[in-house]
């Protein structure tokens, strides 16, 4: 994927952000091991964009978020990595949600 105006869905919230892309590979979601989940897919072609880690604070989402082509449409995951550093620095243990 390479450009602005992808779509990608939130498989939680089911909410679809307009993102910007640049990359020539995608992991492919049948080989996540069990501490992995996936939490975007593109609307484009299906493909994996998004995971969260199910046994630490950590995720990763396959895009460049900072680009913002939406208005807001990835604030949310700027939002949930100040989220899980808050919950860092009171030691709590962010739970995978």
């Amino acid at each position: 994927h390479h450009g602005a105006n992808h779509p990608v869905q939130d498989l939680d919230s089911g909410e679809v952000m307009i993102t910007s892309q640049n990359h020539g590979f995608a992991v492919d979601e049948r080989n996540l091991p069990d501490t992995l989940r996936a939490t975007h897919r593109s609307l484009f072609d299906g493909s994996l964009q998004g995971v969260h880690r199910t046994d630490c604070p950590a995720f990763s989402f396959h895009g460049h978020p900072e680009a913002s082509p939406g208005p807001h449409d990835v604030a949310p995951l700027f939002d949930h990595f100040i989220e899980l550093i808050e919950a860092a620095r009171g030691g709590l243990r962010q739970s995978a949600t």
